[in-house]
């Protein structure tokens, strides 16, 4: 993510590279380095004759290197852009010959996406050493509130940490998704506004009484009519709110309890580092390490187990599938 940052901030200081080879499991990222380069590398009177966009499917690595050899027309340099290059795994590794030998007023842009390159052939060893090689990870879902954070400060907004939790909740580490909902939010809201989970109710959609993180909370406190509500919402709503999503985050929530009770010290800054949370949710876990001790955990788990086969249709019908949340609460909070 840092490195993403690096790249744009040189390009913009001057700092050009004859190749950026991106690969990895995040697009955002990838996108975002591609996408800086297509829109502002070359002005609007350059690109006629000196930019060029292939796809993988439509293209062979000798279409991509004849393309990268030309000289460009009336400009300082040329820009050839490869989308999708995945399509060409089969014979990626040819491109090292170019790599080695790059056309110096040619900047190529590989866009790679979901696959990794062998670091122990000859690609990816020539790129180390002669280009730039860029491989972007997918962030946990523990990583992405501080992420999107960080994006809304750089564009002059800030964000309550329920407001984070809802969006990452609802939207998971779908960098994408994320990042569309936030500007949906940045078009409606001025500059330095706060943004709250009436906010994203109101604007997106998701409402801030009946999601994923207002359940995980009452269970915590033991709320039992809180959480049946939100159950109730939830079969009403499955489109939304599958079960089996639902199931893998209560998972996730006794897991990290579980977790919380083994820890030696259990100070705010120890048990936010161990859990991977932010500090102001640290009082959830504490809350509901009261009201779970350790045996008791370890029975909701296994509770939680039961229920997540039959969310996927073994042992239980569709019919009964509907009460399958609501009965799990109940013997989760007796």
């Amino acid at each position: 993510m840092k490195h993403a940052k690096n790249i744009v901030e040189d390009i913009k200081k001057g700092i050009i590279k004859p190749i950026y080879f991106l690969s990895g499991e995040e697009p955002y990222f990838i996108d975002q380095i591609s996408d800086y380069i297509e829109h502002n590398l070359l002005d609007e009177a350059e690109k006629g004759f000196n930019q060029v966009v292939l796809y993988g499917r439509d293209v062979t690595i000798e279409d991509i290197v004849g393309n990268a050899k030309r000289y460009p027309m009336m400009a300082e340099r040329q820009v050839v852009i490869v989308k999708e290059a995945q399509d060409l795994s089969r014979q990626i590794e040819k491109l090292a010959d170019y790599v080695k030998n790059p056309q110096p007023t040619t900047v190529l842009v590989v866009a790679y996406k979901y696959k990794k390159l062998d670091k122990r052939k000859g690609l990816a060893k020539a790129l180390k050493e002669y280009g730039v090689h860029y491989e972007s990870k997918k962030l946990y879902e523990n990583q992405v509130g501080d992420w999107l954070r960080r994006v809304l400060i750089d564009e002059g907004y800030h964000i309550q940490p329920k407001a984070a939790q809802i969006l990452v909740d609802y939207l998971g580490n779908d960098l994408g998704k994320v990042v569309n909902e936030l500007n949906k939010l940045m078009l409606i809201l001025p500059k330095g506004s706060e943004i709250t989970p009436q906010a994203i109710e109101e604007n997106i959609g998701i409402s801030k009484d009946f999601n994923i993180f207002e359940l995980r909370k009452a269970i915590s406190e033991k709320d039992i009519v809180k959480a049946q509500r939100i159950a109730q919402y939830f079969t009403q709503n499955p489109k939304d709110n599958p079960l089996v999503l639902t199931v893998s985050q209560l998972f996730s929530l006794f897991a990290s309890i579980l977790k919380y009770h083994g820890l030696p010290q259990k100070d705010k800054t120890t048990v936010a580092r161990a859990l991977g949370v932010s500090p102001f949710f640290v009082g959830e876990y504490i809350t509901a390490g009261r009201n779970y001790p350790m045996k008791k955990v370890s029975a909701c788990i296994s509770l939680i187990r039961e229920v997540d086969v039959k969310s996927k249709g073994v042992g239980a019908s569709a019919f009964a599938s509907n009460d399958l949340l609501k009965e799990l609460l109940v013997k989760i909070m007796n």
